[in-house]
């Protein structure tokens, strides 16, 4: 017999769990369906366990820097098996927090592998082997993403390998290629580099991290040179070819095809929603460039059906997907949420030095004809940076001709915890004036925030 609710999640990560205890606190009958663990991808092989990579590596930066304060120590040796296994462990015991979450907020979750029957049902085939069939007035999907390929740029799992079995080498080779060079190339040539590899990113844009403002791009592109990487940018025709005991990586340069030889190679140039093998073609759910689409309360063509996170498409970020969460539980709960502005999103990328931002960049400004001011504020200026010995990188922000924040950008040690005033800023529509009337602590690094905002207004009190 059918086991009836009045909300299943088909996906248990940030946007499926979050989606779920929302509903619940409305009052719905909840389940939820996932068929690996629950957290998804980021929990299990994506935000969590490579945070706890980057902490290792920034410890080893962090070392070299210690007799300047007066600390003598030495570097014994690096060890990555160690590295690794407490990054999967963390990411295993968070894991049973959301179960933990789940049981607190009286969902049932269903391990197993859930297929629309129709656009109330689900069939689930249970991880025991057994099924169930579920019903529902309302379901959100929440499948995720997986790797994007092109020809030439194929994951095999051996020795070119994807972000989730880059985290799984404990034996890390002597040299890797990295193609793609957004947040997770970057994050894992700081890791890699680090701890001894050479590294090589090789990316057919002009600079690192190519969504960025071009200002922050460059000031990584800085520090990612002193550590010793290669950066082949504005390549072009990137290709991978596994040759059993190494990996030949081709790509054009100048007009001329060239070859490199590395041990391995990650492939990090792009993801697409998980939108097959779940029977979305059977009940009519509309999929438009590889994401399911979705209205701005992330309703599908399906009446009943709505789709969250990744699997809905751009920006693909796990803060985004849980709200998004909210926004669709609200909806079918009958309650009138705000539509998401997407410019309000933060994005984060978690090497050293740290990048956030929000809003727009300089040249998208510049391209749309827009209006702006530019106030910069560098940490090198700064009291606590100084003393903390984390001088490098600056804020640094776009002001409109009322005093608006059309976009804000930050690079440096604390880059992704100071974005937050910036983003509750814009989510508020305030003004200078009001960051102006704001007293910033001091000394801290966030009291830059205002003092950059003052640069843009030519009112810079200590620069």
């Amino acid at each position: 017999m059918a086991k009836a609710f009045d909300v299943v999640v088909l996906g248990a990560g940030p946007g499926g769990y979050v989606a779920a205890i929302r509903a619940s606190q409305l009052g719905k009958k909840v389940a939820i369906v996932e068929a690996d663990k629950l957290g998804g991808v980021c929990l299990n092989r994506g935000c969590i366990p490579t945070k706890a990579l980057l902490k290792s590596a920034h410890s080893v930066h962090e070392v070299s820097d210690l007799k300047s304060l007066g600390v003598n120590v030495t570097l014994d040796g690096l060890d990555a098996t160690v590295a690794v296994k407490r990054a999967n462990d963390i990411a295993a015991n968070m894991s049973k927090g959301i179960a933990f979450l789940m049981k607190k907020n009286k969902i049932e979750v269903f391990t197993g592998k859930g297929t629309f029957k129709t656009a109330k049902s689900l069939d689930v085939k249970l991880a025991d082997g057994k099924s169930e069939e579920l019903t529902f007035q309302n379901c959100i999907i929440a499948t995720g993403a997986k790797y994007r390929t092109f020809p030439g740029l194929e994951h095999n799992g051996k020795n070119l390998v994807g972000a989730w079995e880059a985290l799984k080498i404990e034996k890390l080779p002597k040299s890797i290629g990295i193609i793609g060079a957004g947040a997770i190339g970057v994050e894992f040539a700081y890791f890699w580099n680090a701890f001894g590899v050479q590294v090589t990113i090789f990316e057919m844009q002009k600079h690192l991290l190519p969504i960025e403002d071009d200002d922050c791009s460059a000031e990584v592109e800085k520090h990612y040179k002193k550590y010793g990487m290669t950066l082949k940018l504005g390549v072009e025709k990137v290709t991978a070819k596994d040759n059993g005991k190494d990996v030949t990586i081709t790509c054009t340069e100048g007009g001329k095809a060239t070859d490199y030889k590395f041990d391995m190679g990650l492939i990090a140039v792009g993801m697409t929603g998980v939108v097959e093998g779940f029977g979305l073609e059977k009940i009519g759910v509309k999929v438009e460039k590889g994401f399911i689409g979705v209205d701005k309360f992330y309703q599908t063509s399906v009446p009943g059906i709505y789709a969250i996170g990744d699997v809905s498409g751009p920006p693909l970020l796990a803060h985004a997907a849980s709200h998004e969460g909210v926004v669709a539980a609200e909806h079918l709960s009958g309650k009138h949420p705000h539509a998401i502005d997407k410019m309000n999103i933060a994005g984060c990328t978690y090497c050293q030095p740290q990048v956030a931002s929000v809003g727009y960049t300089e040249r998208a400004l510049k391209e749309k004809g827009i209006e702006y001011k530019v106030g910069k504020a560098p940490f090198m200026a700064n009291g606590k940076a100084i003393a903390s010995n984390e001088k490098d990188g600056f804020i640094k922000v776009l002001t409109g001709k009322h005093g608006e924040l059309l976009g804000a950008h930050i690079v440096g040690t604390q880059a992704t915890e100071l974005i937050h005033e910036y983003v509750l800023f814009r989510t508020m529509e305030g003004i200078d004036e009001e960051i102006f009337a704001t007293i910033h602590p001091h000394p801290t690094l966030g009291e830059f925030l205002g003092e950059a905002v003052l640069a843009a207004k030519g009112r810079a009190l200590n620069l």
